[in-house]
C-alpha cells in the first residue's frame, strides 16, 4: 500500500471513531444537556450523503467509514434526544 492509501485509511478511521469518547461519556455520566442535537443531525446528514456518494462511486472505503460514522453519530443523537427528555 502506498502513502496515499495509508493516509486515506488513517483519516477514515480517525473520523469514524471521533465520536466514540463522546458516546462513552454520555452513557457513563448521563449528562448531555449541553450537547447540541442539531450538530449531530447535520453530521448524520453529511456522513449519510457521503455514504450514498460512496455507493454511487463504488468506493468501499468511503462507504464503510461513513456508514459506520452514520451509525455512531445516530447513536449519539439518540442518546442526546432521549436523555434531554428527562
Amino acid at each position: 500500500m502506498n502513502l496515499e492509501g495509508i493516509i486515506g485509511i488513517a483519516a477514515g478511521v480517525f473520523t469514524t471513531i471521533a465520536v466514540l469518547p463522546q458516546i462513552y461519556k454520555a452513557i457513563t455520566t448521563k449528562k448531555v444537556k449541553d450537547v447540541s442535537p442539531y450538530m449531530f443531525v447535520i453530521l448524520c446528514l453529511g456522513v449519510g450523503l457521503w455514504t450514498v456518494y460512496g455507493i454511487l462511486k463504488h468506493d468501499w472505503p468511503i462507504i464503510i467509514t461513513n456508514g459506520i460514522s452514520f451509525v455512531f453519530n445516530s447513536i449519539m443523537l439518540y442518546i442526546v434526544l432521549t436523555q434531554n427528555e428527562n
